[in-house]
């Protein structure tokens, strides 16, 4: 009830823990504290938060208008639902190198089990469009390092993300992977690989945990989570999967009740009102109510 039964500590431990064993860890993006619950379900190991879709859900494109007050309370909110570790998209950590210090500190206090932070130049754009630029190695190094001295919680985990491959060709990506991780990134996250081959190649330049992202519609084939465990990819992540699942079912319906008049040709795909209660965990809010007040209180007749 109310909040996860583990601490942000101990979710930071399982993170790291997971990253340790050759299994890949499948972290889909959740863009509502509710719908964790349906991911932890599943079984999956972790959430993701991705930036385009907190910019998004409050219809903004995904081109730097979200500011890390709004990034930080609702990422906090998300994690702190479910007792699986949520890393967090930091864009380009909100500005120069102090203010990615005080980033990471403000996700740290959020709960968060980790973050990335970007090379592109502020403000950025989503890693799967064209026409993208990235910061000299200096600046992108710089925001790594302000990152990893600014956290309390050395479990904390600062991954790195680096949109060069976007830019230039496979050995500046991995020249530059190499770089972030001597500046002290705790794992990398190459963003537009190619193809399967590049993901291996990036997997032998760097020594830490590498991220894949499968997101729809982007640069990347849809590899299966057992392409890319065999090619030594550690982490995947389905940053978008969820909304646009959730928004083509709302589009949907609107049109199914614009069309007829009524929604309910619709209902049988919905959830039903017994299973949201479930989710929410009604029952057990109803047990503690009881068990908190189901006495009598002394003199309150006389």
């Amino acid at each position: 009830m109310l909040f996860s039964t583990t601490t942000p500590e101990a979710k930071r431990v399982a993170l790291r823990q997971m990253l340790t064993v050759p299994r890949i860890a499948r972290f889909p993006g959740a863009y509502t504290p509710l719908s964790t619950k349906l991911i932890a379900e599943q079984g999956f190991d972790g959430v993701y938060i991705s930036g385009a879709v907190l910019a998004n859900e409050l219809g903004f494109p995904d081109i730097g208008l979200t500011a890390l007050p709004e990034v930080a309370a609702r990422a906090g909110q998300i994690a702190r639902l479910t007792d699986l570790p949520a890393i967090v998209d930091a864009d380009t950590g909100f500005g120069e190198p102090m203010n990615v210090a005080r980033t990471v500190q403000e996700l740290e206090n959020a709960g968060l089990a980790g973050c990335h932070i970007e090379d592109q130049f502020n403000p950025k754009r989503c890693g799967h469009l064209d026409g993208k630029s990235v910061v000299d190695l200096a600046t992108a190094t710089k925001r790594i390092r302000a990152a990893t001295e600014a956290r309390r919680d050395p479990n904390f985990l600062v991954m790195a993300r680096t949109d060069i491959r976007g830019v230039e060709d496979l050995a500046a990506a991995t020249d530059r992977a190499k770089a972030l991780v001597d500046a002290g990134a705790d794992a990398i996250f190459p963003e537009a690989m190619a193809d399967l081959s590049e993901f291996a190649a990036m997997r032998a330049a760097v020594d830490v945990p590498i991220l894949a992202n499968m997101t729809e519609f982007g640069k990347s084939q849809l590899f299966t989570a057992a392409q890319l465990e065999e090619v030594g990819v550690n982490m995947v992540i389905y940053p978008v999967t969820l909304m646009r699942s959730a928004l083509g079912a709302m589009e949907r319906v609107l049109a199914t009740i614009a069309a007829h008049g009524t929604q309910q040709a619709a209902v049988p795909e919905m959830l039903t009102r017994a299973r949201l209660y479930e989710l929410v965990d009604y029952n057990g809010y109803n047990q503690f109510d009881a068990g908190v007040f189901d006495f009598e209180v002394p003199g309150l007749h006389h």
